[in-house]
């Protein structure tokens, strides 16, 4: 059997079920405490990540890891000192 047609027998989660899942739980265990900025918070808790494994994809290539992202690379590179991600 292909992995195409393996992926069709097992179709995927979209990410953004995922994301919601896990929004969900986040405000479930603030258990009544309150939150700001949150849209600050999941945009750096998911950027991170991100960068890093795409980058890890592309074998730490900027300008093919900003490609893949659809940003500038000068942009990812900003974002990689923000966050503090070592690339070399």
């Amino acid at each position: 059997m292909s992995d195409r047609q393996e992926q069709s027998r097992h179709p995927r989660t979209p990410l953004r079920d995922h994301v919601a899942s896990s929004i969900s739980r986040y405000l479930r265990d603030l258990d009544g405490c309150g939150v700001s900025d949150l849209h600050a918070v999941v945009m750096r808790e998911v950027e991170v990540p991100l960068f890093v494994e795409v980058l890890s994809h592309c074998d730490g290539n900027q300008s093919r890891a900003a490609e893949m992202l659809g940003i500038h690379r000068a942009t990812l590179r900003k974002k990689l000192r923000e966050y503090g991600i070592d690339n070399s």
